[in-house]
């Protein structure tokens, strides 16, 4: 569209940008470094503390989120003056998007006209929705539009569009031949921006959980305590949008009123000078989180070999300085949570534990389905080909967009309602919050088909014909819900456990942060004398805190569920035993290893050995 400046960003900007970075890194990088001392030693801490049961039944999934990979042909707004034109777009595993003028040009391994990681993006499929979007963006008073300004967007009505939109990036249009082809593409660019958007909070690299700590912290030395979905992304990515959101005011105020032209042709060049930002401000911080990973590595490696050897004097002198601490804090901090956080307490737990019992129903109704739909191939003794395709598609559930969609809506139905209860406390991560729900409907069910695919290699022979096969599986199939129950119990619980912390405890720290300050300063000395970065006041204050919340948020969980605390979760029990108790002597007899993946050849050959031996080979 009109309005876009022949240069989005002059040397000076640049340069201006730059410096900004610099100075974001500067404040930021003290409190990763003192995150990643406190990081290490309660990862120490837990090593050597006491270690309870694993309780998980389901294996752990092998295989790595991802997306599957989505292309054809669409149709796309661009240029300048922008036209709708023909391309081939291909959305890569790791949920980076790519379009090539043709498919020849994609085939033969050319160069694509343009590419996105899909971070933080929105897909919108209403034109009208995104006009008033654009329309938001520069507002305009009434009248200040001509009767002849051009504006192609509504010269060209799209009856099946793919609008991509993100708060400091440009805007991606694209449009599709169909409404089928629109839905597919719409499910899968969902999954590539949650995957990307998701990154860090699936890791549990010590440095993963220390960065999202420091951002938090960063931000609260800031005045903004509440978490919202700043979080989403690389690392890079996240310093980024924290960047963005401090300059956005600024920008807006120095370049809004010299934009010209027709409003949504002024929005469309905004767009394109954030995305000039943007690109800057990332660029600048990938560099700078480079240059401080040589030193971020020496500086794990001497954490490590400095805390190992003192941490029980370590926790020691933490408990002491707790103790104390707690003494002066607790009056205030049992004052707020009484008359601010117990009134909204029980509601939000409802609704995230009513939330996460929809998706858990949804997953095992699904698995339930491709189990039996295997039973049944089984039993009507299909040919070897159509058995293979059949276990496959099976294994390759979990990363199906359009056969869990239907679990991930169940996580997207509530985020109106849950964003009502939560943004009055700070809270403006529901975003976050609903892809942490799918990441978890997907990360069940990897675990549930993989643990089916094991069981079932573990007791189908070639001595059975399909009608003990099938009642064989059926066993299995009643196994694996048991299992997945057992699991998304315990999964649920954590889930929700942990969410309300992120809701409730920022909420909390504000509350409490002018009535405790002198406290704090007063314990100050006292930490610092201890002599160990990885032990700070600002930690120690969290901690009593965080300790307090939790014995609410567990009261209220016990209430709720009606039974005690499960520490088995599925990020802690990758190489947790399963039950073996029922499967059949015989089974058990000809138990093998299973080295594939759930849906590769090997495995699927294994599962299905009623037709002859080299019916699966690939």
């Amino acid at each position: 569209m009109g309005g876009r400046p022949s240069s989005p960003l002059d040397k000076q900007q640049q340069q201006h940008l730059k410096g900004q970075v610099d100075t974001l890194l500067r404040n930021f990088l003290p409190c990763y470094r003192g995150q990643l001392a406190a990081s290490v030693l309660q990862q120490i801490s837990q090593e050597l503390g006491p270690r309870e049961p694993a309780g998980c039944q389901l294996m752990c999934s092998k295989k790595l989120p991802r997306v599957r990979e989505h292309r054809g042909p669409l149709t796309q707004l661009g240029g300048h003056p922008p036209r709708w034109q023909p391309i081939f777009c291909v959305l890569r595993g790791d949920g980076r998007l790519e379009w090539f003028s043709h498919r020849e040009e994609y085939e033969n391994g050319g160069h694509p006209l343009g590419s996105m990681a899909l971070t933080g993006y929105t897909v919108m499929t209403s034109q009208r929705e995104y006009l008033r979007l654009l329309d938001t963006l520069c507002p305009v008073s009434s009248g200040e539009r001509t009767q002849g300004e051009s504006d192609p967007l509504l010269e060209m009505p799209v009856h099946f569009p793919l609008f991509l939109q993100h708060p400091f990036r440009r805007h991606l249009c694209f449009s599709a031949a169909t409404g089928e082809v629109q839905r597919a593409w719409r499910l899968a660019l969902q999954g590539g921006i949650r995957l990307r958007g998701t990154v860090l909070q699936r890791s549990q690299a010590p440095a993963a959980r220390a960065f999202l700590d420091a951002v938090r912290l960063y931000r609260q030395h800031q005045g903004h305590f509440g978490d919202d979905d700043v979080t989403l992304g690389s690392d890079a990515e996240v310093l980024t949008g924290v960047l963005m959101r401090e300059l956005l005011p600024a920008l807006r105020a120095q370049t809004l009123p010299g934009l010209r032209g027709a409003s949504r042709n002024r929005a469309w060049a905004w767009t394109e000078l954030l995305d000039a930002v943007h690109a800057a401000v990332l660029a600048g911080a990938s560099a700078g989180l480079r240059a401080f990973q040589p030193e971020k590595d020496e500086l794990l490696a001497v954490l490590e070999k400095t805390i190992r050897p003192d941490v029980d004097q370590i926790l020691r002198q933490r408990g002491r300085l707790v103790g104390r601490l707690q003494v002066e804090v607790q009056r205030p901090l049992e004052s707020c949570l009484r008359g601010k956080v117990d009134a909204q307490l029980s509601l939000v737990t409802q609704k995230l534990l009513s939330t996460t019992e929809a998706v858990l129903l949804a997953v095992q109704s699904l698995l339930a389905q491709g189990m039996d739909r295997l039973s049944r191939h089984l039993r009507g003794s299909s040919s070897g080909t159509q058995l293979r395709k059949e276990v496959y598609s099976f294994g390759e559930m979990p990363w199906d967009p359009e056969l869990m969609q239907t679990c991930y809506c169940e996580a997207e139905r509530s985020q109106g309602r849950l964003g009502q209860l939560v943004v009055p406390l700070g809270f403006f991560g529901t975003q976050s919050l609903v892809f942490g729900a799918q990441d978890l409907a997907q990360q069940l069910m990897a675990d549930a088909v993989a643990t089916f695919l094991q069981l079932a290699d573990q007791c189908l022979t070639t001595a059975l014909d399909c009608t003990q096969a099938a009642q064989r599986l059926e066993k299995v199939r009643g196994r694996v819900l048991k299992k997945f129950q057992s699991d998304g119990s315990s999964a649920q619980r954590k889930f929700v456990r942990g969410w309300l912390l992120c809701i409730f405890l920022p909420f909390a720290l504000r509350q409490l942060e002018e009535g405790c300050k002198v406290e704090l300063l007063e314990f100050e000395g006292d930490v610092l004398a201890v002599g160990s970065p990885a032990l700070t006041i600002e930690g120690i204050y969290k901690d009593i805190v965080q300790g307090v919340l939790l014995q609410k948020i567990d009261g209220e969980l016990k209430k709720a569920l009606g039974a005690s605390d499960v520490s088995c979760t599925l990020d802690s029990c990758s190489e947790a035993p399963w039950d073996q108790t029922g499967v059949d002597e015989e089974a058990e007899a000809q138990r093998r290893t299973c080295p594939g993946q759930p849906g590769s050849s090997a495995e699927v050959q294994r599962l299905c050995p009623l037709p002859p031996p080299g019916t699966f080979r690939r």
